[in-house]
């Protein structure tokens, strides 16, 4: 068994089948594009679920780009560590493969909900290019991008054209799929800068420095020496650092880690509970029991079967 065995995520498909375990009738939501390419009106969504979906609340993977953009309400959703919250003129950008869960959303929320396969871009654009051009869909990007009322302007009516050619259903054409979307993130492009967060200090970029190597290296790297040695400095700066930034020791954010990517794999997979351990660098299961019952107050095996 190999630790950076390739985890499973949440497709388009597995999203829409639980949208109809939930009893929601999708017919006016998804089309034969959803697999590619995916948008709604987030009040129109709201209207007939009851969020949040168990699967909203659990830390879940998704194989495609995300993003919500709200022009009313607020509404807090995680990335990887962090927890945001945020409100209109906002737009919220989820990398695929990037663990996220949604935990709320306002009742006077409107807005728009997104998600493309990166495949739609990519057959015009180089990976590398395409990331350079629109740094918010990076793995590690900060997921916030805040426009004024001047851009919302322009980018409103991207995005109702885009949710009129995804609802033409069998004549969906990805051209103009693709060519709105590269039109709606060349708009947000000069926001980037304005929206992230600035590192203030050497700990809190040495804190993000770290969090980033724990999203890449988690399954191979699980002591705070690796990454101290990985970041070229020692783990006693180290810790300092994370406890200045983040007010908690190194080892309690990479315990953090280890335990939202235990919760991904016990719901996202079929991996039993001691394979689930060994990846996680627990090798009995009783040591991850404890390791997991300590910061939840419950066994793996009763988070894996909660509705």
């Amino acid at each position: 068994m190999e630790k950076d065995k390739v985890i499973p995520t949440f497709n388009p498909y597995e999203l829409e089948s639980d949208l109809y375990e939930s009893a929601v009738p999708m017919s006016s939501f998804t089309t034969t594009a959803h697999h590619i390419f995916h948008i709604n009106r987030i009040e129109d969504y709201l209207k007939i679920i009851q969020f949040p979906l168990k699967s909203d609340l659990q830390p879940r993977r998704i194989t495609v780009f995300n993003f919500f953009f709200l022009t009313k309400g607020t509404s807090t959703r995680s990335k990887g560590l962090d927890t945001f919250t945020f409100g209109e003129n906002t737009f919220f950008f989820v990398p695929a493969h990037q663990i996220t869960t949604h935990e709320f959303i306002s009742e006077d929320v409107e807005g728009f909900y997104c998600h493309f396969n990166l495949e739609l871009l990519t057959s015009d654009y180089r990976l590398k290019e395409l990331l350079n051009d629109f740094p918010f869909l990076d793995f590690n990007s900060y997921p916030l991008l805040v426009i004024n009322d001047e851009i919302k302007s322009y980018v409103l009516p991207l995005l109702e054209r885009l949710l009129k050619e995804y609802q033409s259903d069998t004549k969906c054409r990805n051209s103009i799929l693709r060519t709105y979307l590269i039109a709606l993130f060349t708009e947000l492009k000069p926001f980037v800068e304005q929206s992230k967060t600035v590192s203030s200090n050497a700990a809190t970029a040495i804190t993000e420095q770290y969090k980033k190597a724990l999203s890449e290296h988690i399954y191979q790297k699980q002591k705070i020496t690796d990454y101290a040695e990985l970041l070229s400095i020692s783990p006693n700066h180290l810790n300092k650092c994370v406890k200045k930034a983040m007010g908690k020791s190194a080892h309690d954010v990479l315990n953090d880690m280890l335990l939202l990517e235990a919760k991904v794999l016990l719901k996202q997979t079929n991996l039993t509970v001691s394979e689930i351990a060994y990846k996680i660098g627990k090798n009995e299961i009783s040591d991850f029991a404890r390791f997991f019952k300590s910061l939840t107050n419950m066994k793996p095996s009763e988070y894996r079967n909660m509705g």
